[in-house]
């Protein structure tokens, strides 16, 4: 009798978004509770690794331009392991932060909107670093055609990109919210969020090709070159 009561498509249709709604909620506080209790570090940190994966894609005689770098976490990893470390980000609170947590003499940060920077006045660089980055931008291939063209690269023929972006395809649930209308994003600051193919088009129109690939954790990491 309650099922019969519950489980019918008059309440589902009263209690669907609802319930989809607080499932965006419990998400988000389960990671500001969790931080708390791991002494203000998100615990993901410590499961995804995903500052490795960069680091495992750069040499010791490697120039790095780490773009959209917050509060440098990524920045100081790849100062282990490169020749110079460039850090740009547009938010002046993590560049303040930054600055005073990692002083380095390969390291630089920039305060500055990565989308009209003028990377001209950098070293030779050797690696763009982009994690988690493209999401936050709405002129994405125009954005990247403009670094592209004006980052003064070590060697033209070798233009490298490691690229990490959120897959909306990561789980059922995920699309869908998109197809009732319910917010789906892992951050209401993300302008979108992709599918492979998705992603390849967008790169193919930078004029960008996708060397090697590979998901984990509903993310998306990407090896590239530039043409």
């Amino acid at each position: 009798m309650i099922k019969k009561l519950l489980f019918n498509k008059f309440v589902a249709t009263l209690l669907r978004n609802l319930i989809l709604k607080l499932h965006n909620l419990t998400y988000k506080l389960s990671a500001i509770f969790s931080t708390i209790l791991n002494d203000g570090v998100h615990p993901k940190h410590d499961i995804i690794h995903y500052e490795q994966w960069f680091t495992d894609n750069v040499g010791k005689h490697d120039i790095v331009l780490d773009i959209g770098c917050n509060t440098g976490i990524m920045v100081n990893r790849l100062s282990e392991k490169a020749k110079y470390v460039y850090g740009i980000e547009i938010n002046e609170n993590l560049f303040n932060e930054a600055q005073l947590k990692i002083q380095k003499p390969n390291v630089e940060f920039i305060c500055f909107d990565a989308t009209i920077y003028d990377y001209s006045v950098c070293r030779d660089i050797t690696v763009v670093t982009l994690s988690n980055v493209l999401e936050h931008i709405e002129h994405r291939v125009e954005f990247l055609q403009k670094i592209i063209k004006q980052i003064p690269w070590n060697n033209q023929s070798h233009k490298k990109l490691l690229i990490r972006v959120p897959m909306v395809d990561r789980d059922w649930i995920t699309i869908y919210k998109k197809q009732i209308g319910v917010e789906y994003r892992l951050d209401k600051t993300h302008l979108t969020e992709y599918t492979y193919s998705e992603f390849r088009d967008e790169l193919n129109k930078s004029d960008i090709e996708i060397i090697s690939y590979h998901v984990r954790f509903g993310e998306l990491y990407a090896v590239c070159r530039a043409g």
